[in-house]
């Protein structure tokens, strides 16, 4: 994976892309948001309760996950390296304060706003190399230092042992066809002092079948069968600091 992908969304034309095609109504990135943010409110009331916690969202892009999260923390920050990012993130009406990191250097240094706090990381992982994966993680786990600390959500936006493998054998070279195993992510998030608490799936179809009406109706009851988010294309992951 090319280590330019931060470079991308400095250019506002891109930005827009992302957030009006992209993101567009209906569209498939849309549908999953719509579930990941049904899915994240559920677990923060209900690992948080009375006590809203601080939110840091590394790599924050439009603040899409800021917004999922509006009336249940105490205060949002976002961290990119696109200025013009977190320039549309406020235009589109997220909340936050808006720090811009380098994308390279010493690990970025979480705002100090207190505990607890959720760590989320948004279609990140998958479009960077081994390199920049760590220094998010770093970055994670100096805003979580301790398990009682909060919680951490990534997202693996391509996971190698869903549907969308079978199409990755015909893009070997494609620089934006990446892939990332259960194991891989089980295996970052290890390194760097965390424990996987909890998986869940988003959708079993590739954007490809998005618009096959058959597809749609097989993949919502697909992801109701436990054990299935194994399978599934986009996959979050909420993980905690692991006891010494």
């Amino acid at each position: 994976m090319t280590t330019d992908y931060t470079k991308v969304f400095q250019d506002t034309d891109a930005v827009e892309k992302y957030e009006n095609v992209t993101y567009a109504p209906e569209s498939y990135a849309s549908q999953i948001n719509q579930r990941q943010r049904d899915y994240l409110r559920t677990l923060v009331r209900r690992e948080f309760g009375p006590r809203a916690p601080v939110q840091h969202d590394f790599a924050c892009g439009t603040g899409r996950a800021i917004r999922t999260l509006h009336g249940l923390v105490r205060e949002a920050h976002g961290y990119d390296t696109s200025a013009a990012m977190m320039a549309k993130a406020a235009e589109v009406g997220s909340h936050a304060n808006w720090h811009q990191v380098p994308s390279d250097g010493p690990v970025p240094e979480p705002v100090a706003a207190g505990h607890p706090a959720i760590v989320t990381m948004f279609r990140l992982l998958l479009n960077v190399d081994e390199a920049i994966r760590d220094r998010a993680l770093a970055f994670a786990a100096k805003a979580l230092p301790e398990p009682m600390s909060g919680l951490l959500v990534v997202e693996n936006h391509g996971n190698a042992g869903s549907l969308r493998h079978l199409r990755a054998r015909r893009h070997r070279d494609d620089r934006w066809f990446a892939e990332l195993s259960h194991e891989q992510v089980e295996e970052l998030l290890t390194r760097h002092g965390f424990e996987i608490v909890e998986r869940r799936g988003f959708s079993m179809i590739t954007p490809s079948l998005h618009g096959n009406p058959l597809a749609r109706v097989a993949d919502a009851a697909v992801r109701r069968l436990p054990g299935t988010d194994g399978y599934a294309v986009n996959v979050l992951y909420a993980a905690r600091r692991a006891h010494a």
